[in-house]
């Protein structure tokens, strides 16, 4: 714990050292967190050249982003940064097209009983998706999703090692992904 508030800590100051301009301030903050930026894009692309870009644009983003609105938690605004990025560069490579986050922004006005519907009906087969995991993969997808625990957290409590924790988790999230995609595809006919 201590160590978490001291690495908070150590990221305002560098980030309040790189709002004034600090070259030096930016260089820490990249050696510190590329690695994980770069990693965030590679799990989803697979693609060594592109994830390095989305890693140098995300990096280019906080330069730019200078003394904007502060940013509490930066791992995780990188690690949104990194995904945004990565959804970005697929859709300008025609493979990934924007699904509604929400059943508001299937809405018209006129259609809000189906929007409610929709999403009703969707969220059950999200669930029923999850409940069809495998049992290992079930209980890890929902201690990262629902108890927002991470793979080192469940690896310790489920006695085995985070890097099959990653996997298990990168095998759920590919079923769920391919079974929605399919979900919408029949429901969109």
């Amino acid at each position: 714990m201590y160590q978490d508030s001291f690495h908070s800590a150590e990221d305002t100051t560098l980030l309040l050292q790189l709002s004034e301009g600090s070259k030096h301030a930016f260089d820490i903050l990249y050696d510190k967190y590329w690695q994980q930026v770069y990693n965030a894009a590679y799990k989803r692309i697979n693609k060594s050249e592109q994830a390095q870009d989305i890693a140098q644009d995300v990096f280019v983003q906080l330069w730019i982003r200078g003394n904007q609105s502060p940013i509490e938690n930066l791992p995780a605004y990188l690690f949104v940064a990194a995904r945004n990025s990565v959804f970005k560069h697929l859709e300008k490579e025609g493979k990934y097209s924007a699904l509604p986050e929400t059943a508001e922004q299937l809405e018209d006005p006129l259609d809000r009983a189906d929007a409610d519907l929709l999403h009703e009906e969707f969220l059950k087969a999200f669930n029923e998706l999850v409940d069809a995991l495998p049992a290992q993969q079930r209980i890890i997808f929902k201690m990262r999703f629902e108890e927002d625990l991470n793979s080192q957290q469940i690896a310790d409590l489920l006695e085995i090692s985070p890097k099959t924790v990653r996997n298990q988790l990168g095998k759920a999230l590919s079923k769920l992904r391919s079974s929605l995609f399919l979900y919408f595809l029949l429901n969109m006919i």
